[in-house]
């Protein structure tokens, strides 16, 4: 089914453009209330981010949730096929078919799970990992039924061997059957911020190492908080963001030993930016994309030297930017700019970036004006390319 001709069909049914003859992009995001805000409100938009389109900046669809899901996070299967959402609050995992119009959310039993967070894919597409912050655990489904499998557990966060607290981030390489896993904070406050990253074998679910992800005095605090892998890089190379410590860091595999080593790479406190967050990688995987949260921007990084990356640029968006999003012609980069509603990174804008010029082109406060956040956004399966996440 084309998503593109479907929508085109329900916009003019619904009296809202003329045909659709000029340019679009359209993105999808997860929104809720802005805090305080009452009676809570909840949902998924569709919405165009093509500057050059008629509709630029239009919610085309709006898709309500449960003002109790606390949705979070998009994920993408590997062929794009299902959009999974994960959520803080009731039901952490949904499940939606891509394929079929209009979309429809599907609950997927996790029973372990509390505080869902983020999901990895395995290559062949038969798995799918995911890390529950609230109760310390990653579960690993199946991805064809959406079956959950297996608990990965882990001691109490602060007990005796504790691998994995409040895991977060999940970072999956099958060709060297290896997970690696953020423990970040404690979901109720933010609180018990963890300071290492856990290995795990994939094909098992063991615990191989923990790393610690700063050098100052133990407990630091740093909140390592996202870990991705780069697509192709040999040897194979993991980056990780940690939250509160501000640094950015890799994990560099050693054949020798099967192994990683892990070292820190960048200090954003040197450009006066804090609360490090996503990352993200072009086509070519030569340049990274580094989303800071306070005071919000986008930082560029050439990283044709994986191991010793340059900023590039670092561009000024908006409080709390997250999550990113590209054109298919890696133009423009659309930054979703709120980070758990929290107080001066709520901002609750979409900055949409010239990645040729180096500059924030302009701003979509669709939702903004309405009182609304965005937790999250990727882009339709039309407009999607992430070989990363």
């Amino acid at each position: 089914m084309n998503i593109k001709k479907t929508l085109q069909s329900l916009l003019l049914v619904s009296g809202f453009v003329t045909p659709l003859a000029h340019a679009e992009m359209l993105a999808m995001l997860n929104y809720e209330s802005k805090a305080n805000v009452t009676p809570r409100r909840e949902g998924i938009a569709i919405i165009d981010l093509d500057p050059s389109s008629a509709t630029f900046r239009k919610m085309l669809v709006d898709i309500p949730l449960p003002p109790d899901l606390v949705a979070h996070h998009f994920f993408y299967n590997r062929d794009a096929s299902k959009a999974y959402l994960t959520a803080l609050g009731s039901n952490p995992l949904q499940v939606m078919d891509m394929k079929q119009y209009p979309y429809r959310l599907k609950t997927v039993a996790v029973p372990d799970c509390q505080v869902a967070e983020d999901l990895a894919f395995s290559k062949d597409g038969k798995f799918w990992y995911l890390t529950c912050m609230g109760s310390s655990n990653v579960i690993v489904g199946d991805a064809q039924s959406d079956a959950a499998l297996k608990t990965i557990s882990a001691p109490e966060a602060g007990g005796d061997g504790a691998f994995i607290s409040y895991p977060h981030g999940i970072g999956l390489q099958d060709d060297i059957d290896r997970i690696v896993v953020t423990s970040t904070v404690r979901p109720a406050d933010l609180g018990g911020a963890g300071e290492t990253v856990a290995v795990l074998e994939a094909s098992t679910g063991k615990v191989l190492s923990t790393h610690k992800l700063s050098d100052k005095a133990s407990p630091s605090g740093v909140a390592p908080v996202e870990a991705v892998f780069l697509p192709g890089a040999n040897p194979a190379t993991v980056y990780v963001n940690t939250m509160f410590g501000g640094m950015l860091w890799a994990g560099v595999w050693n054949k020798q030993d099967s192994s990683f080593k892990f070292h820190q790479l960048y200090d954003f406190s040197l450009i006066k930016q804090g609360v490090p967050l996503e990352i993200y990688f072009n086509h070519k995987h030569d340049r990274m994309f580094v989303s800071t949260a306070n005071p919000g921007a986008l930082n560029v990084f050439d990283i044709s030297k994986p191991t010793q990356p340059k900023l590039l640029k670092s561009i000024p968006t908006a409080g709390g930017a997250h999550h990113i999003a590209f054109s298919p012609d890696e133009h423009y980069a659309f930054v979703q700019n709120s980070f758990l509603n929290l107080p001066d990174m709520n901002d609750g804008s979409i900055s949409v970036v010239d990645l040729l010029k180096m500059e924030k082109k302009t701003s979509v406060d669709t939702l903004k004006d309405l009182g609304l956040n965005p937790n999250s956004i990727v882009m339709l399966p039309e407009w999607h390319h992430d070989d990363a996440h």
